[in-house]
């Protein structure tokens, strides 16, 4: 069997100045690295002072353009082909969250994922095909890929909040109340929120949004 890619990427050391006493991964979208979420992690550290972020790179140089990274392709975009390319990817972030919180000595409990696009997929994936429940996880502008198979592989369940804009050319909007129906249906307990008038990106109400979510997991206060 051959090795899995080891991911690497930017990250932002916590704010308190100690060690980590959370991890926050920031999982970026296709086309993108990580440092195209990382500028997320200043807006969090307001609410999360301790918090170690991570913005891993994605392991795959993006197939559709000369730059970027991505997680699966994308050019068969068929409800089996996200299924497929999230389980493949799944087993190199799995391998990542392991690595970190066994270096900085933190569980699952201490951990949040933050996805945008492409990497809510793996967020939503991964995150909940965890033995030990995560703190939360935050998807912007994604979708939930295999959501007729989650019941059956759901082997933890951390709150999720999903955040969309209704005027999402790449994803559309209608992604949202699937995920929260597959989600649901898996017993997993969903906040969600529709941006009026944004594209596929987020915005400051997005933003807010997930602060404060974050914010509650960890019983923390907002910036």
């Amino acid at each position: 069997m051959s090795e899995l890619p080891r991911l690497d990427g930017p990250s932002l050391a916590p704010a308190s100045g100690g060690a980590p006493e959370q991890l926050a991964i920031l999982v970026h979208g296709v086309g993108a690295d990580g440092n195209d979420l990382l500028g997320l992690a200043p807006r969090f550290q307001g609410a999360l002072p301790g918090a170690l972020f991570l913005s891993p790179h994605a392991p795959f140089s993006f197939d559709m353009a000369p730059f970027g990274y991505q997680w699966f392709s994308i050019g068969d975009f068929s409800p089996e082909a996200r299924l497929a390319g999230v389980q493949a990817a799944a087993p190199i972030l799995d391998a990542f969250i392991d690595a970190r919180l066994a270096e900085h000595g933190l569980g699952e409990d201490r951990l949040v994922l933050i996805g945008f696009s492409q990497g809510t997929m793996m967020a939503l994936h991964v995150g909940l095909r965890r033995q030990r429940p995560l703190a939360g996880i935050v998807g912007y502008s994604g979708m939930l890929a295999g959501a007729e198979a989650l019941a059956g592989e759901v082997r933890s369940r951390p709150p999720v909040l999903l955040v969309h804009g209704d005027a999402d050319p790449v994803i559309p909007v209608h992604a949202l109340p699937a995920a929260v129906a597959g989600l649901e249906a898996a017993g997993i307990q969903v906040e969600s929120h529709v941006c009026p008038g944004l594209g596929h990106g987020i915005d400051e109400d997005g933003v807010r949004l997930g602060v404060a979510f974050v914010a509650g997991l960890f019983g923390a206060g907002g910036p």
